[in-house]
């Protein structure tokens, strides 16, 4: 499939409308203009009555009846309500926020789905990623359990049942945030060390837990204050990680690299890139095609786009 742009779906923080699901589109990957004037295009009005942390999928089953599917999903949380990070973190919601489309412009939902393990404190940043060996989406996402943070998953086909959730990822401190890009090698996974606050890098031939390990990068290492990894491919010898820059109120900062096996990025500078109005929080981005990007212009409007 030829990709001519990019999607990304986000919030933009703890504000009124702030904890709802935002899109911004681009031609390459680093200049981006929000839709639907920088207004939310999704929202949520069940559960916690937010939605952070949105991530989407293209089914991979697309084309088998004619037509394209896209999930959406969420964290079913609204930090605005007031309830505050502590009762988030060890009583609050269990369940994902899943949205469906065939046309990334018409959207059936939410539906929520409780998908935590019995005495999780909290289901945080869903994110999924097509397994190959078991022909299934696997979905990942971040849970306090006995005073700690680690990363569960649960396989699906339709984002409606799901497979009983398993421990996927532990490391010695806090571990939350984790996204996953497979390439022709594997599947490298970045994930939010919740201790110190920086992204670590594992990789794994397969998704089993067993098979990830540690990839060094001095460039993560030692960026301090981020979260919300999401990488996405540029060209075919490119990529980019976005992280964002949370501790400091700047939104995503975008990182270029040639290879992923030895961990280092180039950090852009500021001339670099345009992420747009608006100041992004944790999100997920998808290449779309020259025809899906037209059709998103089209219905939602995206007035001063420029990128090559």
């Amino acid at each position: 499939m030829s990709y001519e742009g990019y999607l990304f779906v986000h919030f933009i923080g703890e504000k009124a409308d702030g904890e709802q699901v935002y899109f911004s589109v681009s031609r390459d990957g680093l200049h981006w203009r929000e839709l639907k004037g920088g207004e939310p295009v999704l929202r949520s009005g069940i559960g916690e009555m937010g939605a952070r942390d949105p991530f989407l999928i293209r089914s991979p089953w697309e084309g088998k009846d004619g037509n394209p599917k896209f999930y959406l999903i969420a964290t079913d949380l609204r930090i605005a309500s007031g309830k505050g990070w502590e009762v988030a973190q060890y009583s609050g919601s269990r369940d994902i926020l899943v949205w469906e489309s065939h046309d990334l412009v018409s959207w059936n939902g939410p539906a929520a789905h409780t998908v935590g393990i019995s005495g999780a404190g909290c289901v945080w940043a869903p994110e999924a990623v097509y397994d190959e060996e078991k022909d299934a989406i696997l979905v990942f996402w971040a849970s306090m359990v006995e005073g700690k943070q680690r990363i569960y998953a649960s396989y699906t086909k339709d984002f409606r049942s799901f497979s009983e959730a398993f421990l996927f990822l532990e490391k010695e401190n806090h571990v939350i945030d984790s996204t996953i890009i497979r390439t022709e090698e594997g599947y490298y996974r970045y994930t939010k060390d919740e201790t110190v606050k920086t992204i670590c890098v594992d990789f794994g031939r397969t998704l089993h837990p067993e098979d990830f390990h540690e990839v060094k990068s001095e460039t993560l290492s030692s960026l301090y204050g981020v979260e919300g990894p999401e990488i996405f491919r540029l060209s075919q010898n490119k990529w980019c990680l976005i992280v964002d820059r949370f501790a400091a109120g700047k939104g995503y900062l975008p990182l270029v690299a040639d290879r992923l096996d030895n961990g280092e990025f180039r950090i852009l500078d500021d001339s670099e890139f345009d992420m747009g109005v608006t100041i992004k929080r944790h999100g997920g981005v998808i290449p779309v095609t020259a025809q899906e990007y037209e059709r998103l212009c089209a219905f939602y409007g995206c007035e001063g786009e420029h990128g090559a």
